[in-house]
């Protein structure tokens, strides 16, 4: 960061916002995504049934890390915290179908993420950028892998031993483990997303989707 750093100012003109939204846009797309939109907050969509998913059939990273549920925020935090907020950038990247389909998808020595650990950076430096340009409340979320899958696969997780993440600056929440509905979100901003499991095979789906958020006002 090379410019000197403004001083920071509580109140932010609408016409400013919408210029830094165009902006943090556009930086999602420097950065890698295939498409970014500017949403409001009443298309982020919080529903019981994600975290349900959690629990059937149970998922291998239920309780290993900090961001995962039981340790992830409830639902009604979730609501509170996106009700706090009125709009976001929305990011999504098309990822070849071989980094969410097959048998080994659990097994990072034979199955790698880039393009989770790609919308994990996104969004980070978005919310790094919107902190910096008086943005200070910003706050992103990551795609659907749960960070343990994509930052610390063999390792168990320090911050569950008070110790601190390994990754604290890179690791948001994701979308899916504070409980809003990433498929249903996906598919209303008009972009195509194909549902995914273990038993699907990269030569069934077109293309794989990962997903970002950053609400900032």
């Amino acid at each position: 960061m090379s410019q000197p750093i403004q001083a920071f100012q509580p109140e932010v003109t609408e016409s400013r916002l919408q210029v830094d939204l165009s902006r943090y846009r556009d930086l999602a797309m420097q950065l890698g995504a295939t498409d970014a939109k500017i949403i409001s907050t009443e298309a982020v969509i919080v529903d019981e049934r994600v975290r349900a998913r959690c629990f059937s059939p149970r998922c291998p990273y239920y309780g290993t890390n900090l961001h995962c549920p039981p340790h992830a925020w409830d639902l009604d935090f979730t609501r509170k915290t996106v009700g706090k907020y009125k709009c976001g950038v929305f990011a999504m990247l098309r990822v070849p179908p071989e980094e969410h389909a097959g048998p080994d998808y659990d097994d990072p020595s034979k199955h790698r993420v880039p393009g989770a650990l790609k919308m994990y950076e996104i969004v980070s430096k978005i919310q790094s950028a919107a902190f910096y340009e008086g943005h200070h409340l910003a706050v992103a979320f990551g795609g659907g892998p749960a960070c343990k899958r994509v930052f610390c696969p063999k390792l168990d997780c320090q911050g569950l031993q008070g110790k601190g993440c390994r990754f604290a600056l890179k690791v948001n929440p994701s979308m899916h483990s504070v409980g809003m509905d990433v498929y249903a979100m996906v598919s209303n901003a008009g972009w195509d997303i194909h549902p995914i499991g273990k038993k699907a095979e990269p030569c069934q789906v077109p293309f794989g989707t990962e997903a970002g958020l950053v609400l900032l006002r």
